[in-house]
């Protein structure tokens, strides 16, 4: 009996009861996990591309203290003489000197697949201070001013 009971202490391992519970566990946590992390990765994007904007018209700033005369930078001219290091996703756009603040102007810039974001007449308030996450964008947001809208394009 006590060889019986020996035995039966010494048994290492999972049960395959208890293999299949830790299955369906992670399945779980991955089916919550796998969501959310792509949120994260949109919103990334989106982030990035207002961040790149940003740079665009910080340099702007330093082209305008610089040269006083100019009414309007674009970000080739920006990058050719050295006040823009990267343009990253604003390729191509045109900023305004304004006493209420410059504005950036650009086309329709892609962040996600085919989700776009477009700075029309936008200032930096309306850049950093959008209440738009990218994981919300269906095909496109348009900063103009201060605001930030979502495009509801079919």
């Amino acid at each position: 009996m006590k060889k019986l009971l020996k035995k039966r202490l010494n048994q290492k391992g999972l049960t395959l009861i208890e293999l299949l519970a830790v299955i369906v566990i992670l399945a779980i946590v991955a089916a919550i996990a796998i969501p959310a992390i792509g949120n994260v990765i949109e919103n990334s994007r989106y982030d990035a591309v207002k961040a790149d904007a940003a740079n665009v018209m910080n340099a702007a700033n330093l082209y305008f203290t610089q040269n006083s005369g100019a009414t309007t930078v674009d970000v080739a001219t920006l990058k050719s003489n050295g006040f823009l290091q990267s343009e990253g996703k604003v390729t191509a756009g045109t900023v305004t000197k304004a006493t209420t603040g410059n504005t950036l102007e650009t086309a329709a810039l892609p962040f996600s697949g085919t989700k776009t974001i477009e700075f029309n007449a936008a200032t930096m308030a309306g850049i950093n201070h959008t209440n738009i996450k990218g994981s919300e964008v269906v095909t496109g947001v348009t900063v103009s001013g201060g605001t930030a809208t979502l495009n509801t394009g079919s």
